[in-house]
């Protein structure tokens, strides 16, 4: 392994970019994650943060259940996450449509649509509990290998 891909390497692990795409939740959530950039939990000062474009970010962090109306936005923004990347679900709607499941106007469990990488579990899961499916997400960021420009190019 040369410089370069240890430095890749390492940057995936301390600076991980986060964009975030409600899906139809409840907001409980999104309150929930935004906690964890107050100083409470900071968790800007690990390098991790909120982007405003998905082009730039690294993971792809998902709150909701899937309704029809957000379903094509959905997969626009996923497909413009460049790769490497994975997508973390929060909360329990993402995963099983919790109390909107049955209802006409949800399209169904995110895996249907996008595949995820990592669950948190809840209702709305705590912010500890985000930040650890992050940290779980990090980890399977740096473990993906790393694409060289000739390999992107071809």
């Amino acid at each position: 392994m040369d410089l370069i891909e240890r430095l890749i390497i390492r940057s995936r692990r301390r600076s991980p970019w986060l964009y975030h795409v409600n899906t139809g939740a409840c907001n409980g959530c999104d309150i929930e994650l935004v906690a964890c950039l107050t100083p409470r939990y900071d968790v800007e000062q690990l390098g991790i943060r909120l982007e405003g474009s998905p082009r730039h970010a690294d993971i792809l962090v998902i709150s909701g259940p899937v309704t029809y109306n957000s379903l094509e936005a959905l997969q626009t923004v996923y497909a413009q996450v460049l790769e490497p990347k994975v997508v973390v679900a929060i909360g329990s709607c993402p995963a099983s449509g919790n109390v909107f499941a049955g209802s006409p106007l949800i399209a169904g469990p995110l895996e249907r649509y996008v595949p995820v990488d990592v669950y948190v579990p809840g209702c709305p899961p705590r912010p500890d509990a985000i930040i650890s499916g992050i940290a779980r997400a990090i980890d399977l960021l740096a473990a993906q290998p790393v694409r060289r420009l000739k390999e992107v190019a071809e």
